[in-house]
């Protein structure tokens, strides 16, 4: 009975009234306790409300409704299905909603509704799996960006598929926690097309090029992911590039060449359906690897280089030494081009090439390993010569402020004449100095009295008249 008379109190005011009413009746029905019969009056009065053609007032309703699990279902589902800023309310918060009615909001809803419901907490699995089919970039970039968000790995490389060429995309995908290396992989890939397609366009390099250049990038970022992965994330990676058509004979070579012998077993393995025991066995026989290069169905040009780099690997193995990171092997390189040589050119033009290929990139890294040592090296250096003269510059300051930190001296004006002013300028200066000045001054005081006595004696031998005068003066 209360409950009616508050609805018919507000019948005719205004619609922020009636907005105030609503949020009141709808935080009574929630939170108030109310008995069964009010309960249900103040479910039906809530029902009713929907009817309002003031929006304010269905907003109010959503906002008090938002994130109670207590809401009637019916009106939770009605406001989602209202517009916009009043469906996103409810799409973005409420327990109420079930898988099946955000998909269906998702369906049929603009962006925004969408993004509203891409930043739910615990997004499903299935809700995050439409949002990826049919969303926008900013809308993928939310869910990527929620971190309670439950993506599956395919439905990331989807999202990779659609929109890869989004930098706003690829940054929230990059950023989440502990992404698998298939779905870095595609990013990659997809940076790499982004930038080809631009220089291209520009016409610094020709579309074959392009592409070229955007394929042995792929393949070298691949082979970079896989440096530090466990065996179940590469052979994950080998069925994605599989079955993306990325799996070739020349990202295979690639690898071997890098020492990258995780994932040439996990390749052999899935081309040719053999264990990875057996896989890695053959690999380490001279005449196995034959066998595994014809179950994987590889080119038979491309055996030479494969067996002359294996060849090379299983010495380096033997001989207790290591190959560097994931970067291309000189030696092996340069083992597979000799193994080639020999062969027919209209044979072997095209593995010559890709390893001609191989081998100035290997240089180039090489080369740049150098330069940045010696950078290193340089910067080294100057900070040690920085830190020598920053010594010497705090050395000196406190020099200047042990002198100026002592008692000033009376004025040169003040000081006694003759000999005691001459003392009294001399105790002014540092002591250092004034040791030093007293030990010249002894040193002149003792070679003029040498002088002086020199000069005696021989004033002293002039004085005395000769032997043979002598009796003469005395006559």
């Amino acid at each position: 009975m209360i409950i009616r008379q508050f609805l018919a109190s507000t019948q005719h005011s205004s619609a922020g009234h009636r907005a105030e009413a609503a949020s009141a009746l709808a935080r009574a029905y929630l939170y108030g306790n109310l008995a069964p019969e009010a309960a249900w009056e103040a479910k039906t009065a809530l029902l009713a409300l929907l009817d309002d053609s003031a929006p304010i007032v269905r907003r109010a309703l959503a906002e008090a409704c938002a994130a109670s699990t207590r809401a009637p279902r019916p009106l939770v589902v009605a406001l989602a299905c209202d517009q916009t800023e009043v469906a996103c309310l409810v799409l973005a918060r409420s327990p109420v909603l079930t898988d099946a009615d955000l998909v269906d909001a998702a369906a049929m809803g603009c962006e925004a509704v969408r993004a509203a419901i891409a930043g739910r907490h615990h997004l499903s699995h299935a809700v995050a799996g439409a949002l990826a089919e049919i969303a926008a970039p900013d809308t993928l970039a939310v869910l990527a960006r929620n971190p309670t968000a439950r993506i599956t790995t395919g439905r990331m490389l989807r999202m990779v598929e659609r929109h890869g060429a989004d930098a706003t995309l690829r940054e929230a995908l990059l950023a989440r926690a502990e992404l698998p290396i298939e779905v870095r992989h595609a990013l990659g890939v997809r940076l790499a097309e982004t930038l080809s397609h631009f220089v291209t366009g520009c016409g610094w390099l020709s579309p074959e090029r392009g592409a070229r250049m955007t394929r042995e990038a792929g393949e070298r970022g691949v082979l970079d992911l896989c440096a530090g992965a466990g065996p179940a994330a590469v052979a994950r990676v080998v069925r994605h590039l599989r079955g993306t058509g990325q799996l070739n004979a020349g990202l295979i070579l690639r690898a071997i060449l890098s020492g990258q012998m995780g994932f040439a077993e996990a390749a052999f393995a899935d081309l040719s359906g053999l264990d990875h025991v057996r896989v890695a066995n053959l690999m380490r026989e001279p005449r196995g690897i034959a066998d595994l290069h014809r179950r994987a169905g590889l080119a038979e040009a491309l055996l030479p280089a494969i067996a002359a780099a294996l060849s090379a690997w299983r010495e380096a193995q033997d001989g207790a030494t290591s190959l560097r990171g994931a970067g291309l092997s000189r030696r092996m390189i340069e083992r597979a081009i000799t193994a080639c040589e020999d062969m027919p050119f209209g044979e072997m033009q095209a593995v010559m090439a890709l390893l001609a290929r191989y081998e100035a990139e290997a240089a180039r890294d090489e080369a740049r390993e150098v330069a940045r040592a010696i950078a290193e090296e340089a910067l080294a250096r100057e900070a040690a010569h920085r830190a020598v003269r920053d010594e010497d510059v705090a050395w000196r300051e406190a020099q200047k402020r042990a002198v100026a930190a002592r008692p000033e001296e009376p004025a040169v004006a003040e000081a006694p004449a003759g000999a005691d002013a001459i003392d009294a300028v001399l105790d002014a200066l540092p002591d250092a100095i004034l040791a030093s000045f007293r030990e010249e001054q002894e040193r002149l005081r003792q070679e003029a009295h040498f002088a002086a006595e020199i000069a005696a004696e021989i004033a002293e031998r002039r004085a005395v008249p000769p032997i043979e005068e002598a009796p003469r003066l005395a006559a």
